[in-house]
């Protein structure tokens, strides 16, 4: 597909991000309604459910041959048989803003046979802003994006969950700086931005969490796979995959062969 046809749907999902966060932001500190996911799936708030209303009725009226993925809308098996689909978070980071806390991000992603092509990681409350769509690099707030150059995992500064930072997941325990974020797709665009040196989750993960990020990272030049080293692939039946890890070419190596 030629470069402006993914701009296009780029500029499609950049639109859609700025009136998601025009929609969430009043809710936010504003105490919004919750209510827990059935089989312990997390939390939700009406400000998610707002935000998904407008972005499958806006994004699916823009474009309505192409498929349809996102947390907060019951699963559906048409999209397996699409070219392309949408793969949406309203909000990622739900615990983080019914917190209070400014790091949650509206998620948003365009995948094409398994690939995404297009992806926009929004946080309104931070007033950041990250694009990426195939061939046309990552941008934060409009301006090209660049991962670390760092080379060895020793003291490297990565995002990642306590959980896998224990022994039983690695051959030897590297020693690194630990962060974390509440969003999942916040991290990602971190590493792309090169604030942090890489991110891992072992735990299997949603789609929808990491679509919008994956595209980001890969056109800032950051090799994000599964936990095993395998490639994304983007719209399964069951849409989760082994766990991520990102990083430049020399950590992401070093932190693949660390790995049980």
């Amino acid at each position: 597909m030629p470069a402006n046809d993914y701009s296009e749907d780029l500029k499609l999902l950049i639109d859609a991000a700025h009136e998601a966060g025009r929609i969430a932001t009043p809710f936010a500190n504003a105490d919004p309604e919750v209510w827990d996911k059935p089989d312990g799936a997390g939390p939700v708030t009406e400000a998610d459910l707002a935000v998904n209303r407008m972005l499958e009725a806006e994004l699916q009226a823009a474009r309505p041959d192409y498929g349809w993925l996102s947390e907060e809308t019951p699963p559906n098996s048409e999209r397996l048989g699409k070219e392309r689909v949408f793969i949406i978070d309203p909000i990622d980071g739900t615990r983080s803003f019914i917190e209070g806390s400014s790091t949650w991000a509206h998620s948003l992603a365009i995948a094409e046979n398994g690939e995404v092509v297009a992806g926009v990681v929004f946080l309104p409350m931070r007033e950041k802003l990250y694009t990426a769509a195939h061939g046309l690099g990552a941008r934060l707030n409009d301006e090209l994006i660049a991962p670390s150059k760092k080379k060895s995992l020793h003291d490297a500064e990565v995002l990642a969950a306590r959980p896998a930072m224990e022994a039983r997941h690695w051959t030897t325990l590297p020693s690194i700086k630990r962060s974390h974020r509440p969003s999942l797709a916040y991290r990602l665009s971190l590493v792309a931005q090169g604030r942090f040196d890489a991110m891992l989750t072992l735990r299997r993960t949603w789609e929808w969490d990491i679509a919008a990020g994956a595209i980001i990272l890969e056109e800032a030049g950051v090799r994000a796979t599964d936990k095993t080293g395998a490639a994304l692939i983007f719209n399964n039946q069951d849409p989760r995959v082994a766990g991520t890890v990102a990083a430049n070419r020399a950590l992401h190596s070093e932190i693949i062969s660390a790995l049980r």
